[in-house]
């Protein structure tokens, strides 16, 4: 189990990146994409990799208990780091209990159902974790930039009057503690790209021949609207940072450390959570004994009968 004062710790350490429900966030004011906690690259590996372990050995107990399912939805603009976080934070985790869905363009049998549907259809099952890339919040974000996917969705043509944005912050919120009174953890996190980095990147992806498919001019006309995209995801955030499924923003111009992060706020979640191996009654107890002492009246000549015990009772 881990122990208070690391749970303390993780705590401690994510909480600066925490929007407090009810609380009005200005991107620009409010968070600061190099933040870094004061930390050195060179202590980071070494945090990230305990980190890792961490949710490795967490993510075996959930599986094993069966009851809570977690969500982790990550949001970001072009060239956040979405990618590289579930590749470096999922690193050491059983791959059989992690599944990751990416979002794009909605296809046609998508559009025939309600905003929300692809994404209830991709939820993880109880023991498992699941990580959305892009998630539900596309719809208060692309959709809001570009309202013409308004039209796409074929809504009735109230849906889409003055105050369509306060009622899907509404509805995701209600979603979400629907999931969360049923055992589904939702947690969010927004990689904050500052306008420079993102600059640097798609430089390195123009530069380097094999980063080139990554680079789209839809790119550089989405780079466009970076007001207004901050506006969204400001508003998003003040609106749907809940006490059930809070929002953390992480800072993302250092990759490094938006990948610590990322890993302190799934262990944080997991930890919270509790989950625990399962236990056996008397009668199953039993039944292990008359097993195990069938296994070791096998034990061929010269063999110990129970190896495994053996080796660790001479330890």
């Amino acid at each position: 189990m881990t122990d208070r004062r690391t749970a303390e710790r993780i705590a401690e350490f994510i909480e600066p990146l925490r929007v407090e429900p009810g609380s009005r966030v200005d991107l620009a004011e409010d968070f600061d994409p190099r933040y870094k906690a004061g930390m050195k690259k060179r202590d980071g590996v070494e945090l990230l990799r305990t980190g890792v372990e961490l949710l490795a050995d967490y993510q075996a107990r959930l599986a094993a208990q069966d009851t809570w399912g977690v969500l982790l939805c990550l949001q970001a603009l072009d060239a956040g780091g979405k990618d590289g976080t579930i590749r470096h934070v999922m690193s050491g985790v059983n791959p059989q209990g992690v599944q990751v869905s990416s979002f794009k363009v909605p296809s046609a049998e998508e559009l025939d159902h309600d905003y929300l549907w692809r994404y209830a259809r991709r939820l993880p099952e109880r023991g498992g974790i699941g990580i959305f890339n892009r998630s539900h919040y596309e719809e208060v974000l692309v959709v809001r930039v570009h309202p013409e996917n308004l039209d796409r969705q074929k809504l009735p043509a109230e849906a889409k009057g003055p105050g369509v944005w306060e009622r899907r912050y509404r509805e995701i919120n209600d979603w979400e503690r629907y999931l969360a009174d049923n055992g589904f953890k939702v947690v969010k996190i927004f990689l904050n790209l500052s306008k420079e980095a993102q600059r640097t990147r798609f430089l390195k992806r123009i530069d380097l021949p094999e980063k080139n498919w990554k680079f789209s001019a839809a790119d550089i006309r989405e780079r466009e609207r970076w007001d207004d995209y901050q506006e969204a995801f400001s508003d998003m955030l003040s609106a749907t940072s809940t006490p059930w499924a809070p929002w953390y923003v992480v800072p993302a111009d250092r990759k490094w450390f938006a990948r610590i992060c990322a890993a302190a706020v799934l262990a944080h979640t997991l930890v919270e959570l509790d989950p625990r191996y399962p236990t056996v009654g008397a009668e199953a107890r039993r039944a292990l004994k008359d097993a195990k002492r069938r296994l070791e009246r096998e034990a061929p000549g010269g063999a110990p009968r129970d190896p495994y015990a053996a080796k660790h009772h001479d330890r």
